[in-house]
């Protein structure tokens, strides 16, 4: 099927060592330091709302992105060498968007819970996305799309 792969031809590990299981253990993470520590969590008003609020625009964040997967016709797994170059819709301000609904999903969760101790989490949680997902990825797509590629990351921010 020319660049693009079904998934197939991912193995077991590939398809377990996706973003989503990543944010997952984060945010079980960030709750259970917010149980087993109850004295390091204050969880107030404000905080509860702007976690509720920072959270739902990840989730749409990630809905509007993967929308644009679907009209574009390629694939959205991280594993898998995409069909095109999506540069409109969320991805003409972040290369990354998906990753971005994920960050903001697991902020809004620490602020939520008011899992303070927690913060640590979040800049662990973008160096996997760096590591294992983004940095493979932009390879996969240098070597596929060459100038077009390289033309998109020079216009658009890799976060936002």
């Amino acid at each position: 099927m020319g660049k693009w792969r079904d998934t197939g031809d991912l193995t077991a590990r590939q398809m377990l060592d996706v973003p989503p299981v990543w944010l997952i253990g984060a945010l079980g993470l960030v709750w259970l330091q917010a149980r087993a520590l109850p004295a390091l969590t204050y969880p107030f008003g404000l905080s509860r709302l702007l976690g509720a609020v920072l959270a739902g625009l990840g989730i749409a964040l990630t809905i509007w992105a993967i929308a644009a997967f679907r009209a574009h016709q390629t694939s959205v797994v991280p594993h898998l060498v995409p069909r095109r170059i999506i540069t409109t819709g969320p991805f003409a301000r972040s290369r990354n968007p998906i990753y971005l609904g994920d960050v903001m999903i697991l902020t809004g969760a620490v602020l939520w819970w008011g899992a303070w101790p927690a913060l640590v989490v979040i800049p662990a949680f973008v160096w996997i996305l760096m590591r294992r997902f983004i940095a493979p990825e932009e390879a996969r797509m240098k070597q596929s799309f060459g100038l077009e590629f390289e033309h998109y990351v020079q216009k658009t921010q890799r976060w936002f």
